[in-house]
């Protein structure tokens, strides 16, 4: 049956902290798929952490229940100390990032804290999946946590049965809809924001020193079909396979003839 438990074993993080509602979602959609779930997650938030491995200074964990665990890390700290030393005798079979308060697609996969985690457990070689829920623009709206909880599971299990290659991690982004809203599925590629709507204030302290917050004006672009960003506008569940191989090939080829070989005529 398709709501059978699964005999796997899951490992839960996130970067909004061991408070956050959107991990006490993920436990609701991996208890719904496993009995052995494990929670390993930053004590205090990280968000846009990106892939920020903690080594100027020692790394706490705090036990909070047989299963639970705070780290007083990074997202990427947290699954390496799960995977390496709290579940070295038995790693996970799964690795589940977030659920992320806001969606992290186009260039927000790059500074995101849900996606490094996801990372972390790819690198290290377990399956993983980032997935995150996207908010309203408007002032005052709620997260729907409803919508994650709602098709989180049944899409985990779509991806277990498909599998995917060893140096991929899947990422996951909710739209803002109620859950009957949501009109599919698409798999997508990773899209582009106008980066010019980045925000920065500049405030004045006590002091009178000046000091800035960083952020994105939330404005909605234009993006193209068969991008995160454009299925997360229309209501779409987006699914999009990520490579830990940064190389971009076509401008490898393009470089072999100016540099491949050149040492003689360079030095």
């Amino acid at each position: 049956m398709a709501d059978e438990k699964l005999p796997i074993r899951i490992l839960l993080s996130n970067d909004d902290g061991i408070n956050a509602p959107g991990l006490a979602s993920l436990e609701k959609i991996a208890r719904s798929l496993s009995d052995d779930v494990w929670i390993v997650a930053p004590e205090t938030e990280e968000s846009g952490a990106s892939r920020k491995l903690t080594l100027t200074s020692p790394l706490r964990i705090r036990e909070l229940d047989k299963r639970r665990f705070a780290v007083q890390g990074t997202p990427t700290d947290c699954v390496l100390l799960a995977i390496n030393h709290i579940l070295k005798n038995q790693r996970p079979d799964l690795v589940l990032s977030g659920v992320n308060r806001g969606a992290n697609i186009a260039d927000d996969v790059t500074y995101s804290g849900t996606i490094a985690a996801a990372m972390e457990g790819t690198a290290l070689g377990i399956p993983s999946i980032a997935l995150s829920q996207a908010y309203s623009y408007e002032e005052g709206r709620e997260v729907r946590w409803d919508c994650c909880e709602r098709f989180g599971a049944p899409v985990i299990r779509r991806l277990l049965a498909v599998k995917w290659a060893r140096e991929v991690l899947i990422n996951v982004n909710f739209p803002d809809r109620r859950p009957d809203e949501v009109s599919r599925v698409e798999v997508t590629s990773q899209g582009k924001r106008d980066q010019s709507l980045t925000n920065i204030l500049e405030r004045v302290d006590g002091r009178g020193v000046p000091y800035f917050w960083l952020g994105f004006s939330r404005f909605l672009s234009n993006p193209p079909q068969g991008t995160d960003l454009r299925a997360i506008y229309d209501g779409r569940i987006s699914v999009t396979p990520l490579h830990l191989n940064l190389t971009e090939e076509r401008a490898r080829q393009a470089l072999v003839p100016q540099l491949d070989g050149a040492a003689s005529s360079l030095f």
